[in-house]
């Protein structure tokens, strides 16, 4: 159980939004349980989305015109809000996927030359 919470990754402000961004891109129209269980599964045991974290996410990327919501009824028949990208957030995604490839350049830039 300790070995499992050393393997956990805390993320840094804004990369689960960048993250739910490519979520979306490569996996099509998701609600936010099936989103939070796929990125789960493919970050398993390393990431854990609770409610707590995503939805905020998903308010402010659907607030920045970077996905949008609808209604609709899942597979077992319950209404949940299903989230898809748009093409401001197509560009949104490329734009911070950039940045964010700058920054972890930098960071392992500087840790390489720590010593």
């Amino acid at each position: 159980m300790a070995s499992e919470r050393t393997d956990r990754v805390e993320l840094l402000q804004g990369t689960l939004d960048l993250i739910v961004l490519r979520a979306l891109a490569t996996m099509g129209t998701q609600h936010a349980y099936s989103l939070a269980a796929r990125l789960e599964q493919v970050a398993k045991p390393s990431l854990t989305v609770n409610q707590g974290t995503l939805y905020p996410a998903l308010v402010r990327l659907e607030q920045k015109g970077w996905i949008k919501g609808s209604w609709q009824r899942t597979e077992n028949n319950r209404d949940a809000k299903y989230y898809v990208i748009t093409k401001a957030g197509l560009r949104g995604l490329e734009q911070e996927t950039a940045r964010w490839r700058r920054l972890a350049a930098l960071v392992d830039k500087l840790l390489l030359n720590e010593g």
